[in-house]
C-alpha cells in the first residue's frame, strides 16, 4: 500500500516534532518537512531544525526563505498603515503565519503530496490561518491537524515524544515562543491569566543597561516604506532586523496584548517587537507632517480594517488588494526621514523632516501667520462655533416656551 506523503509546516519546536513523529508512527505517512524563514532564525538554529528533522525520520526537509516576501507583501502596508492591534501589538504573527502556509501550500503542490500539516492547537487563531490559506491554494489537499484533534496538553505531547526516545527542553513545555523579522511572541504559562505578569525569563534576551548613553537614529523613508538607517541604504529585511537590535540592546519593544480571537474569546500574549515599534512610530511621525487631515484619518480608519483582517487570516479576500492600492496612494508624498532617540527602557521620535512637508514657514502655530489676518481668523472662529450656538440658542428658547 502507498504510503502518503504529507508536507508539514515544521518550525522545529513542540507541537511540529510532535507532528512530524505522530504522522509516521500512526498514519504510516513519508514527512516532508518545510520551515519557513521569516526572519526568526539564525543560521545554526536553521542547521539545528534541518538536523532535528532528520533525526525524526523526514524523508525530505526544505528550508524556504520569506524574508523578502514577509517584507515586501506584509511589512511595508502595516508600517504604512500604523498598524498595532490593540493599539501596541504589530500583528507579527498573523502575517507570519499566511505567508508560511502559502508556501507550504506550494511546496506540497509541486512535490505532488497527498495532504498538508500545522501544528496548531483548537483553540488559537493559527489553526484558521492555515486552514483558511490551505483551502483556497490548495484545496484538493487533506488538512492534517494533530494536535487540534487530539486535543492534548503540551505535557501530553512531551510524554508521548519521550516515549519515542524524544526528548524536548523543560521551557518548551510551559510556553510557546514564535520569533520572527516582525516580532517574537509568547504564549502559554503566564499568559493564561490576566493578572499574571508575564515573567522576563519567558522572553528572549533583551539589553537595557541603564549606563548606556542616548542613541539617535535617522530612520529614511520613500512613499511610506522604510530603506535607510542613518543614511545607508538597506534592503527592507536588513533594516528590521537592525532596528530591532537596536532596540533590544536598550531594553525597548516588550509588551502585552490582551484581545478577541478569531474564534471570539479573549486572548493575551506577550510580545518582544522593539523594531516594529520603532518603525511604526517613526513612520506615523513622518506621515502627520505631509498628509492633510483627511488623508490621514481615511487611511488609518481602513488601514485599522485590513489589519482585523489580516488578523483573521482573510488576507486572499479581494479587499486587501483594494485597501493595499489606497493606502499606497495615500503613501506618495510620505518621504523623508524621522529621527528617533534610544534611551534604556523607552524610546522618542524627536524630529522629523520631508520636502513634502505641510508646515509652511508662512504660520507658526500659537505664535503668527503671513497667510491670514486677525479679522480673518475671528470671523473663522465666529463662523467655526456657529452650528454649536444655534443649536444651544434653539433649546433654550423651546425650553423657555
Amino acid at each position: 500500500m502507498k504510503r502518503p506523503k504529507i508536507v508539514l509546516a515544521f518550525s522545529g519546536g513542540l507541537d511540529t516534532t510532535f507532528c512530524a513523529l505522530w504522522l509516521q508512527h500512526e498514519l504510516g505517512a513519508d514527512v516532508v518537512t518545510a520551515t519557513v524563514d521569516t526572519g526568526g532564525f539564525t543560521k545554526t538554529e536553521l542547521a539545528s531544525i534541518a538536523a532535528s528533522s532528520e533525526a525524526l525520520g523526514a524523508v525530505k526537509h526544505c528550508a524556504l526563505d520569506g524574508r523578502d516576501g514577509i517584507f515586501e507583501r506584509f511589512i511595508v502596508p502595516l508600517i504604512q498603515g500604523n498598524i498595532l492591534r490593540g493599539r501596541v501589538y504589530p500583528l507579527s504573527v498573523a502575517a507570519e503565519r499566511v505567508l508560511q502556509a502559502e508556501l507550504v501550500a506550494a511546496l506540497a503542490l509541486e512535490l505532488k503530496a497527498d495532504g498538508v500539516c500545522h501544528g496548531s492547537t483548537g483553540a488559537g487563531n493559527d489553526q484558521i490561518r492555515f486552514d483558511g490559506v490551505f483551502q483556497v491554494l490548495a484545496p484538493k489537499l487533506k488538512v492534517h491537524t494533530p494536535i487540534r484533534d487530539l486535543g492534548w496538553s503540551r505535557a501530553q505531547e512531551a510524554q508521548y515524544l519521550a516515549e519515542h526516545g524524544v526528548k524536548v527542553p523543560p521551557k518548551t513545555e510551559s510556553y510557546s515562543v514564535n520569533a520572527g523579522l516582525w516580532g517574537t511572541t509568547v504564549g502559554g504559562g503566564e499568559t493564561h491569566d490576566p493578572w499574571l505578569e508575564v515573567p522576563d525569563a519567558a522572553y528572549p534576551e533583551v539589553g537595557g543597561s541603564e549606563d548606556l548613553a542616548p542613541k539617535d537614529l535617522v530612520i529614511g523613508f520613500e512613499k511610506g516604506a522604510p530603506v535607510s538607517l542613518d543614511g545607508e541604504k538597506l534592503k527592507g529585511a536588513a533594516l528590521v532586523q537592525a532596528v530591532g537590535e537596536l532596540g533590544r540592546s536598550y531594553g525597548v519593544g516588550r509588551g502585552v496584548h490582551m484581545g478577541d480571537t478569531i474564534l471570539g474569546i479573549k486572548g493575551r500574549i506577550g510580545f518582544e517587537a522593539s523594531g516594529s515599534l520603532i518603525l511604526i512610530a517613526a513612520h506615523s511621525e513622518l506621515e502627520k507632517l505631509v498628509l492633510t487631515r483627511w488623508q490621514a484619518f481615511w487611511k488609518n480608519h481602513i488601514a485599522d480594517f485590513y489589519g482585523q483582517m489580516l488578523h483573521e487570516g482573510l488576507f486572499f479576500d479581494p479587499v486587501m488588494r483594494d485597501i493595499e492600492a489606497l493606502i499606497s496612494s495615500s503613501q506618495q508624498t510620505v518621504t523623508g526621514s524621522a529621527r528617533v532617540r534610544l534611551r534604556p527602557g523607552r524610546y522618542d521620535v524627536t524630529g522629523v523632516k520631508s520636502p513634502y512637508s505641510l508646515m509652511t514657514p508662512g504660520a507658526a502655530y500659537g505664535e503668527s501667520s503671513r497667510l491670514w489676518t486677525g479679522a480673518e481668523a475671528a470671523g473663522f472662529a465666529k463662523l467655526h462655533a456657529m452650528p454649536m450656538t444655534l443649536a444651544r440658542q434653539a433649546r433654550l428658547n423651546a425650553e423657555a416656551l
